[in-house]
Protein backbone atom coordinates (compact mmCIF):
# COMPACT_ATOMS: atom_id res chain seq x y z
CA UNK A 1 0.00 0.00 0.00
CA UNK A 2 2.62 2.42 1.20
CA UNK A 3 6.09 2.58 -0.76
CA UNK A 4 8.65 5.19 0.06
CA UNK A 5 12.26 5.13 -1.41
CA UNK A 6 15.38 6.44 -0.23
CA UNK A 7 13.93 9.25 1.48
CA UNK A 8 16.61 12.09 2.91
CA UNK A 9 15.91 15.31 4.93
CA UNK A 10 18.35 18.16 5.23
CA UNK A 11 18.22 21.09 7.32
CA UNK A 12 21.39 23.00 6.06
CA UNK A 13 24.43 20.85 7.43
CA UNK A 14 21.70 18.86 9.66
CA UNK A 15 20.97 15.43 7.68
CA UNK A 16 17.64 14.17 9.62
CA UNK A 17 17.20 11.21 7.15
CA UNK A 18 19.21 9.44 5.29
CA UNK A 19 18.26 7.30 2.60
CA UNK A 20 15.27 5.69 4.86
CA UNK A 21 13.11 3.25 2.92
CA UNK A 22 9.78 1.75 4.28
CA UNK A 23 7.21 -0.47 2.83
CA UNK A 24 3.64 -0.96 4.26
CA UNK A 25 0.63 -3.17 3.64
CA UNK A 26 -2.75 -2.98 3.97
CA UNK A 27 -3.64 -3.63 7.79
CA UNK A 28 -0.53 -3.72 9.23
CA UNK A 29 0.07 -1.99 12.25
CA UNK A 30 3.97 -0.76 11.59
CA UNK A 31 5.38 0.97 14.84
CA UNK A 32 8.69 3.20 14.44
CA UNK A 33 10.66 3.36 17.55
CA UNK A 34 13.96 4.80 18.58
CA UNK A 35 15.60 7.01 20.88
CA UNK A 36 14.94 10.68 20.57
CA UNK A 37 16.43 13.23 17.98
CA UNK A 38 16.44 9.71 15.74
CA UNK A 39 14.21 11.32 12.95
CA UNK A 40 10.60 9.16 13.74
CA UNK A 41 8.42 11.84 13.69
CA UNK A 42 10.34 13.34 10.54
CA UNK A 43 9.75 10.34 8.93
CA UNK A 44 5.96 10.25 10.00
CA UNK A 45 5.35 14.06 8.73
CA UNK A 46 6.94 13.12 5.52
CA UNK A 47 5.01 9.66 4.82
CA UNK A 48 2.02 11.41 6.07
CA UNK A 49 2.85 14.32 3.46
CA UNK A 50 3.11 16.96 6.41
CA UNK A 51 6.35 17.77 5.33
CA UNK A 52 8.30 16.94 2.18
CA UNK A 53 11.28 15.12 1.84
CA UNK A 54 14.72 16.71 0.16
CA UNK A 55 14.99 13.52 -1.87
CA UNK A 56 13.40 10.46 -2.59
CA UNK A 57 9.95 9.02 -3.10
CA UNK A 58 6.69 8.19 -1.53
CA UNK A 59 3.47 5.83 -3.19
CA UNK A 60 0.40 5.83 -2.03
CA UNK A 61 -1.63 2.87 -3.79
CA UNK A 62 0.74 3.82 -7.13
CA UNK A 63 0.16 7.44 -6.89
CA UNK A 64 3.59 9.45 -6.33
CA UNK A 65 2.37 11.41 -3.89
CA UNK A 66 5.70 14.20 -5.01
CA UNK A 67 3.73 14.68 -8.08
CA UNK A 68 0.29 16.49 -5.87
CA UNK A 69 0.57 19.66 -4.49
CA UNK A 70 -1.17 22.59 -3.24
CA UNK A 71 -4.92 22.02 -2.94
CA UNK A 72 -4.78 18.84 -4.66
CA UNK A 73 -2.26 17.54 -1.57
CA UNK A 74 -4.35 18.96 0.95
CA UNK A 75 -7.56 17.31 -0.97
CA UNK A 76 -5.76 13.95 -1.22
CA UNK A 77 -4.20 14.18 2.50
CA UNK A 78 -7.85 14.80 3.72
CA UNK A 79 -9.32 12.06 1.91
CA UNK A 80 -6.55 9.38 2.34
CA UNK A 81 -4.56 9.69 4.76
CA UNK A 82 -5.79 10.34 9.18
CA UNK A 83 -3.77 11.80 11.38
CA UNK A 84 -3.59 10.69 15.78
CA UNK A 85 -1.24 13.54 17.47
CA UNK A 86 -0.19 13.12 21.14
CA UNK A 87 -2.08 15.60 21.80
CA UNK A 88 -5.46 15.80 20.88
CA UNK A 89 -5.78 18.98 18.53
CA UNK A 90 -9.74 18.76 19.19
CA UNK A 91 -11.35 22.09 18.56
CA UNK A 92 -13.03 23.20 22.13
CA UNK A 93 -15.79 24.82 21.14
CA UNK A 94 -17.45 22.25 19.10
CA UNK A 95 -18.99 18.92 20.35
CA UNK A 96 -17.21 15.13 20.14
CA UNK A 97 -19.75 14.64 17.24
CA UNK A 98 -18.83 18.10 15.80
CA UNK A 99 -15.21 17.34 15.92
CA UNK A 100 -14.84 14.26 14.30
CA UNK A 101 -17.37 15.63 11.50
CA UNK A 102 -15.37 18.08 10.22
CA UNK A 103 -13.05 16.50 7.90
CA UNK A 104 -15.78 14.90 6.40
CA UNK A 105 -17.16 18.33 5.55
CA UNK A 106 -14.08 19.17 4.22
CA UNK A 107 -14.01 16.60 2.00
CA UNK A 108 -17.43 17.59 0.60
CA UNK A 109 -19.22 14.81 1.65
CA UNK A 110 -23.21 15.48 2.29
CA UNK A 111 -23.81 16.21 5.84
CA UNK A 112 -25.91 13.78 6.49
CA UNK A 113 -23.63 11.13 5.34
CA UNK A 114 -20.80 12.67 7.48
CA UNK A 115 -23.20 12.85 11.07
CA UNK A 116 -24.32 9.10 10.88
CA UNK A 117 -20.71 8.03 9.44
CA UNK A 118 -19.25 10.63 12.72
CA UNK A 119 -21.69 8.82 15.14
CA UNK A 120 -21.46 5.09 14.30
CA UNK A 121 -17.70 5.75 15.12
CA UNK A 122 -18.36 7.71 18.23
CA UNK A 123 -20.90 4.66 19.61
CA UNK A 124 -17.87 1.95 18.06
CA UNK A 125 -15.25 3.62 20.54
CA UNK A 126 -17.12 3.59 23.15
CA UNK A 127 -19.08 7.56 23.20
CA UNK A 128 -22.74 6.85 22.08
CA UNK A 129 -23.42 8.47 25.59
CA UNK A 130 -20.70 11.33 24.96
CA UNK A 131 -20.94 12.66 21.47
CA UNK A 132 -22.71 16.13 22.16
CA UNK A 133 -19.80 16.89 24.88
CA UNK A 134 -17.18 19.41 24.46
CA UNK A 135 -13.50 18.74 24.96
CA UNK A 136 -13.30 19.79 28.40
CA UNK A 137 -16.08 17.98 29.53
CA UNK A 138 -14.16 14.81 28.37
CA UNK A 139 -11.35 12.70 29.98
CA UNK A 140 -8.09 12.70 28.50
CA UNK A 141 -8.66 8.87 26.96
CA UNK A 142 -12.00 10.25 25.73
CA UNK A 143 -10.50 12.92 23.98
CA UNK A 144 -7.87 10.83 21.95
CA UNK A 145 -10.94 8.23 21.14
CA UNK A 146 -12.77 11.15 19.87
CA UNK A 147 -9.03 12.00 17.83
CA UNK A 148 -9.21 8.10 16.56
CA UNK A 149 -12.49 8.43 15.18
CA UNK A 150 -11.68 11.83 13.70
CA UNK A 151 -8.58 10.44 11.85
CA UNK A 152 -11.17 7.40 10.68
CA UNK A 153 -13.97 9.57 9.63
CA UNK A 154 -12.83 9.78 5.75
CA UNK A 155 -12.39 6.07 5.47
CA UNK A 156 -8.33 6.61 4.89
CA UNK A 157 -6.30 3.96 3.18
CA UNK A 158 -3.54 4.89 6.57
CA UNK A 159 -3.40 6.30 9.98
CA UNK A 160 -0.36 8.15 11.23
CA UNK A 161 0.38 8.15 14.67
CA UNK A 162 3.00 10.30 16.64
CA UNK A 163 3.62 9.19 20.22
CA UNK A 164 -0.22 8.44 20.28
CA UNK A 165 -0.55 7.33 23.66
CA UNK A 166 2.11 9.80 25.03
CA UNK A 167 -0.20 12.02 27.06
CA UNK A 168 -2.39 9.13 28.63
CA UNK A 169 -1.48 7.07 31.84
CA UNK A 170 -1.26 3.58 31.78
CA UNK A 171 -4.94 2.27 31.49
CA UNK A 172 -5.81 4.75 28.78
CA UNK A 173 -2.77 3.41 26.53
CA UNK A 174 -3.57 0.13 26.60
CA UNK A 175 -6.91 0.73 26.07
CA UNK A 176 -5.75 2.64 22.78
CA UNK A 177 -3.53 -0.19 21.84
CA UNK A 178 -6.11 -2.66 22.15
CA UNK A 179 -8.51 0.23 20.41
CA UNK A 180 -6.00 0.10 17.13
CA UNK A 181 -5.57 -4.02 16.83
CA UNK A 182 -9.36 -4.09 16.66
CA UNK A 183 -9.48 -1.24 14.28
CA UNK A 184 -6.94 -3.59 12.41
CA UNK A 185 -9.08 -6.43 12.86
CA UNK A 186 -12.22 -5.16 12.10
CA UNK A 187 -11.64 -2.78 9.50
CA UNK A 188 -8.02 -4.01 8.08
CA UNK A 189 -7.32 -0.52 9.27
CA UNK A 190 -3.31 0.08 8.32
CA UNK A 191 -1.65 1.74 10.67
CA UNK A 192 1.87 3.29 11.21
CA UNK A 193 2.79 4.67 14.45
CA UNK A 194 5.86 6.66 16.50
CA UNK A 195 6.10 5.57 19.82
CA UNK A 196 8.07 5.35 22.97
CA UNK A 197 5.61 3.10 24.38
CA UNK A 198 7.01 -0.42 25.60
CA UNK A 199 3.82 -2.30 25.61
CA UNK A 200 2.58 -0.62 22.37
CA UNK A 201 5.63 -1.45 19.85
CA UNK A 202 5.25 -5.54 20.69
CA UNK A 203 1.99 -5.41 19.82
CA UNK A 204 2.49 -4.21 16.14
CA UNK A 205 3.40 -6.29 13.39
CA UNK A 206 6.62 -4.79 12.37
CA UNK A 207 9.17 -2.77 14.57
CA UNK A 208 11.02 -0.70 12.42
CA UNK A 209 14.26 0.74 14.47
CA UNK A 210 15.61 4.35 13.72
CA UNK A 211 18.91 5.59 14.43
CA UNK A 212 20.60 8.78 13.65
CA UNK A 213 18.23 9.17 10.76
CA UNK A 214 18.20 5.60 9.26
CA UNK A 215 16.42 2.22 9.96
CA UNK A 216 19.38 0.09 11.17
CA UNK A 217 16.54 -2.85 11.86
CA UNK A 218 13.67 -4.83 11.72
CA UNK A 219 11.03 -6.79 14.30
CA UNK A 220 8.70 -8.82 13.16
Amino acid sequence: MLTARNLTKNYSNLHVLKGVSVTVSKGEIVTIVGSSGAGKSTLLHILGTLDTPSSGEIWLNDINLGLLTGNTLADFRNKHIGFIFQFHHLLPEFSALENVCIPGFIAGTRKSQVRERAAFLLETLGLANRMEHKPNQLSGGEQQRVAVARALINQPDIIMADEPTGNLDSKNARELHQLFIELRDKFQQTFVIVTHNEELAPLSDRQLVMKDGGIVGELV
